[in-house]
């Protein structure tokens, strides 16, 4: 036979196999590139329509014949999260007040020139540094003094590029009360996301455990670890919600609906916790072929169902009770079964206990409810 010929024969079928894959991770790909354009949509014409009436303003209001700060203010205030607007506003003002007055002052005695450059930019930055200034307003210093010495070198403008930087702050502003609506609604999804993973990986721990399947528990395993990561995206989109509905007079009405999801954070939080340490330990009694409860995968099912509920529950407020009701009565059985034989059982049932606690929270209950819809154990474990 042929080796070259047999070569080509397996390089066309390693291409057959290879193509469809190649291209389904190339059309994920551009979808994953067209939901980023699109969530980022609104923000991109905001920066635009704010640049451009910030400059109409100060070009045709005003009356500045080259306003560029005007527009550059606008679009540098408008970068930052919400939560953060205010302050870089003013930041970014003071800034550019620094590095426009030092740059004035120097070409005005000094001219422009190279040594002029250095000396302009280094003193602005240190102004400004001694005001007490963070990262962005010592920046702005640096940039607004280098610009004033090499692209607009006249000393007699120094107060209109201030007003043009005030007008483009302004502007960024007024254009940031029109928030969109994904800024309220991303937080639900995302809780409800994070929620109906933990509920999978639940699902997936149960059936690792009740099959002893190494690769289901190690899978779930790695999910429960990536969760973390959904949980900082939460966390960065509540407080961007929360930031939204108390500077945006249009999106006030839903303060309380977003604060809502603010707080399931926290119990959130320690929910994941708990979830990964027993999902690592059933991973352990699998790898190490340890004898479980049989009954065991049955309460990570319930588990996962009163998770899911939850998730629910965000959008249909009456899962609420059916989250509450399987929880509590998974709080109730767990605190009558008999005390498992294995380290890695004792350590199951705890943490499922524990769960059971964080996620009764996520409820609405009190954390003081809560426990005491998980009833002690008899035997001491609790305080063991």
């Amino acid at each position: 036979m042929d080796p070259v010929r047999l070569t080509l024969d397996q390089l066309r079928e390693l291409r057959d196999d290879i193509a469809p894959h190649a291209a389904e991770r190339s059309r994920a790909s551009v979808r994953r590139r067209v939901d980023r354009w699109q969530n980022r949509a609104f923000f991109i014409v905001q920066c635009a329509l704010a640049a451009g009436v910030a400059w109409a303003l100060a070009r045709y209001v005003v009356g500045h014949q080259q306003p560029f700060f005007a527009p550059v203010a606008a679009m540098v205030c408008l970068g930052f999260s919400f939560g953060q607007r205010l302050r870089r506003v003013a930041e970014v003002m003071v800034g550019v007040a620094v590095g426009v007055g030092v740059g004035d002052l120097f070409v005005r005695f000094f001219g422009t020139g190279v040594v002029q450059i250095v000396f302009v930019i280094a003193l602005a930055m240190s102004v400004a540094v001694l005001l007490g200034a963070g990262t962005l307003m010592t920046t702005q210093a640096g940039v607004q003094a280098a610009i004033v010495t090499t692209l607009l070198p006249d000393p007699g403008a120094g107060f209109s590029r201030w007003l043009d930087a005030a007008l483009g702050g302004a502007v960024a502003l007024a254009a940031a009360t029109i928030a969109p609506a994904a800024a309220i609604r991303r937080p639900r999804q995302q809780a409800s996301g994070v929620l109906n993973e933990l509920a999978a990986i639940l699902t997936e721990t149960a059936e690792g455990l009740r099959h002893s399947d190494e690769d289901a528990v190690t899978d779930a395993l790695r999910r429960a670890r990536a969760s973390e990561t959904m949980l900082d995206d939460l966390r960065s989109a509540a407080d961007e919600g929360v930031a939204v509905v108390r500077l945006s007079p249009f999106r006030r009405r839903h303060r309380g609906r977003v604060q809502e999801i603010a707080d399931l954070v926290v119990p959130l939080d320690r929910a994941i916790r708990n979830i990964r340490v027993l999902v690592r330990r059933c991973a352990v009694s699998v790898w190490r072929d340890e004898k479980m409860p049989a009954e065991y995968p049955m309460l990570l099912e319930r588990l996962a169902d009163g998770t899911r509920l939850i998730a629910e529950s965000l959008f249909e407020p009456h899962a609420d009770v059916a989250a509450h009701r399987v929880l509590g009565e998974l709080g109730r059985r767990t605190a009558v079964m008999p005390i498992p034989g294995s380290l890695s059982g004792v350590v199951v049932l705890g943490q499922i206990r524990s769960t059971v606690v964080d996620l009764l929270e996520l409820t609405g209950t009190t954390y003081d409810e809560a426990r005491a819809l998980v009833p002690l154990r008899a035997d001491g474990l609790d305080e063991k």
